[in-house]
């Protein structure tokens, strides 16, 4: 049997140029992904955010007998994972929930107005049951790890039903972490799901706590409160004031903890931290002499007031 002889002598010079090309590309592709900044979403079934909280914390799955804070929550979810993910941006929170003819209620159409957040609708059937929300977020996971939107997901559910979602991600290299709401007894998500997943964290009473608020009559819900009406009745403060009283508690929160300070808190605007925001929240019901806690617009007045003094100052 003859060895095949090559046709001509062998130019060393080209292929040692083609080596160079080739290590030339493979550093610029390597110093591109080195300066991609990673990104991360967040997808929240809200089904289960309000089942959980609900039972957790007062003492219920019935969403007629309790009020819950989306607003304060997402932005608790956001901090969060800003802290979890250091060095990752947000793309977007994802808040999946059923609607009858999958038609936005009021709080659903308030959700939706939030800066970052993307509502998808599965069906609400005569059973108050969610059809088709699982699929809405197998579709959106997959979607988007496919095109390398996203490297990390931050999955708050707990259907067994949400494995196929977190396989499909996962096969595309995207890192799916579970994160859940403490359970008031058992579990309240699905063992597949757990044992799937890259990560899990769970919520407790205390974290919770500040976002749910129980409906003083359970049959029917509470009439959406106009912009300045204080609970109970008392005397209104009006969006003028409350974003006064927020510019007043920036005064003194950038006098006593100075412009250093400030310089970490701006990147993240329009999102406070958990702490800065709860700190916020407490001195400016004190001033006040009423509760912010289930006026949405009017803790948003409050945070704009803050942020437009700190701004101000820069």
């Amino acid at each position: 049997m003859n060895d095949v002889q090559p046709s001509g002598p062998i130019d060393l010079t080209t292929i040692a140029t083609a080596i160079e090309r080739a290590n030339e590309l493979l550093t610029r592709v390597l110093a591109e992904v080195a300066t991609t900044p990673s990104t991360h979403a967040i997808f929240v079934d809200a089904g289960y955010v309000y089942a959980a909280a609900g039972r957790l914390v007062a003492g219920t799955e019935d969403r007629r007998a309790f009020e819950l804070d989306a607003e304060g929550l997402i932005e608790a979810f956001i901090d969060k994972a800003r802290m979890i993910f250091p060095d990752s941006r947000l793309l977007r929170v994802y808040w999946y929930d059923g609607a009858r003819r999958r038609i936005h209620t009021i709080e659903q159409q308030r959700i939706a107005e939030l800066p970052d957040v993307k509502v998808r609708l599965g069906n609400l059937n005569a059973n108050n049951q969610q059809k088709g929300v699982d699929s809405l977020i197998r579709s959106d996971l997959e979607s988007l790890a496919r095109h390398r939107a996203i490297s990390d997901a931050a999955l708050i559910g707990g259907d067994e039903d949400l494995v196929s979602a977190v396989e499909a991600a996962q096969g595309y290299g995207a890192r799916v972490h579970l994160w859940g709401i403490e359970a008031a007894c058992g579990r309240n998500q699905a063992d597949p799901l757990l044992w799937e997943v890259d990560s899990q964290r769970t919520f407790d009473l205390d974290f919770c706590k500040p976002y749910v608020a129980r409906r003083t009559n359970p049959c029917q819900p509470e009439p959406y409160a106009e912009p300045g009406a204080a609970p109970g009745g008392g005397e209104a403060a009006g969006r003028v004031e409350v974003r006064f009283v927020g510019a007043q508690v920036a005064a003194r929160w950038l006098a006593e903890r100075g412009r250093e300070a400030l310089a970490d808190l701006l990147p993240g605007h329009p999102y406070l931290p958990g702490p800065v925001d709860q700190e916020l929240l407490v001195e400016a019901e004190g001033l006040l002499g009423i509760s912010l806690r289930t006026h949405a617009d009017l803790r948003r007045a409050l945070r704009d007031g803050f942020w437009e003094h700190l701004r101000a100052q820069y």
